[in-house]
């Protein structure tokens, strides 16, 4: 079962955005969670934020949709704002990120806090 993404949940609206994603990313929902992140990557005054955060710690399954969903998620947003994606290591979100070679491209932390704090 697919859940999306719930944009309001903890947000800082100085300078992090973070959303987490649902415990699935593939073919089924990844097209409708890309407009749901762009749109929920705006900080209280319609800003994008200098750094989106993308939780996939509770990502089970993950397929090459949700590289595209990342990579699509850069593209629409201004250069200058930043995305980072948590996955915890191991996880299949984690595997995924490493054999496509995402994680060359788009900072990826083992855990939240770290990321909220670079």
């Amino acid at each position: 079962m697919t859940f999306p993404p719930n944009p309001s949940e903890p947000r800082d609206a100085s300078a992090h955005v973070l959303l987490r994603l649902p415990p699935e990313i593939d073919s089924s929902n990844a097209g409708g969670l890309l407009g749901t992140i762009v749109s929920g990557a705006r900080t209280g005054d319609g800003r994008q934020p200098r750094v989106l955060v993308l939780d996939l710690t509770a990502t089970r399954f993950m397929d090459s949709q949700g590289v595209r969903l990342i990579n699509d998620v850069r593209r629409l947003l201004r250069p200058a704002t930043r995305v980072y994606v948590v996955a915890r290591p191991g996880s299949v979100a984690g595997r995924v990120l490493e054999l496509t070679g995402l994680r060359r491209d788009v900072p990826v932390y083992d855990n939240l806090p770290e990321a909220m704090a670079a």
